[in-house]
Parts: C-alpha cells; sequence; structure tokens
C-alpha cells in the first residue's frame, strides 16, 4: 500500500516510493529507497521536499514501530566510511588544494611516463595524494573540484587523470558510496593509463581523427586495462574504471559495447568523471566549454551515455553553477560562485566583484543567493570581460 506522509513522520524502516517535488530538491540520487541509515532522514528534513510516498508492504507504516533488526548501519559490514572531515570555507582550502594538485601533477606525470615506456605502473607515490585529494573534497569540494580545472593543453593528460580522481571521491560521497574511497579516488587516477599507448602524434592531433586514428584511440582503454594488470597493487575497481569508462548505459559504447544492466556502478561513475572533465578542458583540438554549458549537454545526452540517476547525482555533487563559474546577476554585476547552498542549486554561494556598466571593479563582497533578492541571469565566457579562466578561479582564494 502507498501511503502520501510528511518527512517529520519519517521513520527507520521505511520504504520511500517516491519523493515529492523536483529532483534539484533532494539530497539523494535515487527517489526510491528503505530508510536504513538516520543521516537520510535528517538530509531529508533539511531539504525543501515536505512530503514522501511510503509503500508499506515494503517496509515499516507510520503507526508500526520499528524493529532493531531493521536498522541497519550506513556502510556495508567491513567497509569502513571515510574519516570524518571539519568543513570549512573555500577560500581557506584552496591553498592546500592548490598545493596538494602541484604534488599529484608531478607524481602522475611520473607515474604516466612509466607507462608510456611500457613498463608495469607503481601506485605507491600516488597513493598518499589519493588520500589527500579525499581529505581535500571533505573539507570544501568545490576547492579542489574547482582548482583542477587550472590546467592547460600541454597538461591536459596528467590533470585530466587528478581532475576525475577527485570528481569520483565527491561524486561518491554524494551517493553514500558503500566501498573503498581510496579505491574509487585511484581508479579514477588510472583510468586513462592506456593513453599512453596512444602515438603523439595522434593523441595531440588538433584536427580530424581519420577512421583509422579514432581506432587506435578506441584500444585505450583495452591497452590501459593491460599495463595495470600486469602492476601490483591496482585492484578490481581500478582494472574496471579503466577497462569500461567508455561504455554506454544503452551499449553503443566501447570496448566491449556493455549495457547499463552489466555495467558496475563504478563504471558508470567513471563514464560522467570522464566526459565532464574532458569537455570542460582545454584541448589541443578544442576549447573546453564553461561547467554550467557542460551540463546542459551532458543533460541531453544523459538517455543514452549515463545513468539518469546518477547524473541527478552529479549535477548536485558539482552544481548547476560550479565553484569557479562566472555569473552575470540581474542587477548588472559580476561574480564568481564560491560555493554550492544546500537549500537550492540555484541559488549558490557567491562573490560579487565587477559592474557591468561602469565595466570597474568593485569591492568584493559575498552573498548566500538564497538569502537574498538577486538573481542569476546567466552563466558567462570570462573571456566575453576580458578575464582567463585562471584569473577568475585564482579570485576565489
Amino acid at each position: 500500500m502507498r501511503k502520501k506522509i510528511t518527512v517529520k513522520q519519517l521513520r527507520l524502516g521505511m520504504f520511500i516510493d517516491k519523493l515529492d517535488g523536483n529532483w534539484l530538491q533532494h539530497p539523494f540520487w535515487k527517489s526510491s529507497f528503505k530508510l536504513e541509515n538516520p543521516k537520510n532522514i535528517i538530509a531529508l528534513k533539511e531539504s525543501a521536499v515536505t512530503h514522501v510516498w511510503i509503500d508499506t508492504a515494503r517496509g515499516l507504516d507510520v503507526d508500526e514501530p520499528a524493529h532493531p533488526s531493521q536498522v541497519q548501519p550506513p556502510f556495508e559490514a567491513g567497509k569502513a566510511a571515510p574519516p570524518a572531515v571539519k568543513t570549512i570555507s573555500i577560500d581557506k582550502e584552496m591553498e592546500a588544494a592548490r598545493a596538494t594538485l602541484e604534488k599529484a601533477r608531478a607524481a602522475t606525470m611520473d607515474l604516466l611516463h612509466e607507462a608510456r615506456m611500457g613498463k608495469s605502473v607503481s601506485t605507491a607515490d600516488v597513493a598518499p595524494l589519493v588520500d589527500e585529494i579525499s581529505q581535500s573534497i571533505g573539507r570544501n569540494p568545490s576547492a579542489m573540484l574547482t582548482i583542477t580545472r587550472m590546467k592547460t593543453k600541454d597538461d591536459y593528460t596528467y590533470l585530466h587523470s587528478v581532475a576525475v580522481c577527485a570528481l569520483m571521491i565527491a561524486l561518491g560521497k554524494q551517493i553514500n558510496y558503500q566501498g573503498d574511497y581510496h579505491a574509487l579516488g585511484m581508479a579514477g587516477l588510472l583510468h586513462d593509463v592506456g593513453k599512453m599507448a596512444i602515438p603523439d602524434e595522434v593523441l595531440n592531433k588538433p584536427g580530424k581523427l581519420t577512421d583509422e586514428e579514432f581506432k587506435v584511440v578506441q584500444d585505450h582503454p583495452r591497452s590501459g586495462w593491460e599495463i595495470l594488470k600486469k602492476s601490483e597493487g591496482v585492484d578490481d575497481v581500478a582494472l574496471d574504471v579503466c577497462l569500461h569508462h567508455h561504455e554506454r548505459v544503452d551499449g553503443k559504447g566501447y570496448p566491449e559495447k556493455l549495457s547499463a544492466d552489466v555495467l558496475s556502478l563504478e563504471a558508470r561513475m567513471g563514464a560522467l568523471c570522464d566526459v565532464y572533465d574532458a569537455i570542460t578542458s582545454d584541448r589541443c583540438y578544442k576549447k573546453g566549454w564553461e561547467p554550467a554549458d557542460a551540463l546542459k549537454k551532458m543533460a541531453e545526452w544523459k538517455d543514452g551515455h549515463f545513468d539518469e540517476h546518477l547524473f541527478q547525482a552529479f549535477v548536485k555533487t558539482i552544481g548547476i553553477y560550479p565553484g569557479g563559474t562566472l555569473i552575470k546577476l540581474k542587477s548588472g554585476r559580476l561574480a564568481i560562485v564560491t560555493d554550492q547552498a544546500t537549500e537550492s542549486l540555484l541559488k549558490p554561494v557567491i562573490k560579487v566583484f565587477f559592474s557591468c556598466n561602469s565595466k570597474a571593479p568593485i569591492p568584493p563582497k559575498i552573498i548566500k543567493l538564497s538569502q537574498s533578492n538577486e538573481e542569476i541571469e546567466s552563466a558567462e565566457e570570462p573571456e566575453d570581460w576580458g578575464f582567463s579562466r585562471s584569473e577568475i578561479i585564482n579570485m576565489l582564494a
């Protein structure tokens, strides 16, 4: 029996069949699940959702007492949650995120150079950095996810791996991932190792690839899997994501044309994170899209390319207007998105710094749009206003 109740009536052991309202209003990547974690009840009560539909045939009713056996821990037995980290503001985390990024750039460059030379790779030097990235994401996800966008077409190959590592961990936290976060981040870091088997003239070709060259590129997931297979300390999660991050839920991806019913959660996460960072980065053959435009494009593709529920969770992870996005307000001012707001993805925290009318800087001011009458008019290209992407991101610190 389905029954509509208020979020105040929620209790552990209930089965939520549907959440009332737009998916952007609630903090979950799925709308049908059993309430087994007290944190989920708190999150629902703090969200914009006021009512839910429960299925009493699959869980408790409002008047039925919960049995202790129905209360499960938030993570599977033997799988520890990531350690709690105190959250801080983006400006305080930017310096640490920048330092971690530079160390990760150097270590990833060395790791991929080993692969380029045909050697098995060693993860010893990058393993501590995966944990540093995870800790930074815990303190403030916007800082690390924003700073990884500061890459050029020349260092794209190295920093793309670091960015996907960070995105995988952040997405994992959003969906309350029940596995090993270190393994998840390492899978993101190693997912593109097979590109080291692609000749430079193909990998960095500025023009359109020939059919034969594209076939060479499509071989890189299997090449990477073969490299990782002979490397010590590489687990099944990394092997899976490396081999399957270019698969699609409709079965039209490569190299094995697997569809959603057989693709692992981690592989589907990897596909999302890989595409997002790739299309928002400057490459040798194209300029990267701004994050807001990239999300719009991905929303158009999601039915065939991506897991729909994961895509919704991914949008919540980075925001409709991700950190570092330049926006124009209806009041005629420019601002930078500094953080996301739990109240609404459409009303982030921003730093106003420029007058569009006088075309001159103004004293910076932090505004929480959820507590203001200000409204976003549009996302803007920094170059259209005489700024570089790096200049905009550096204003966050």
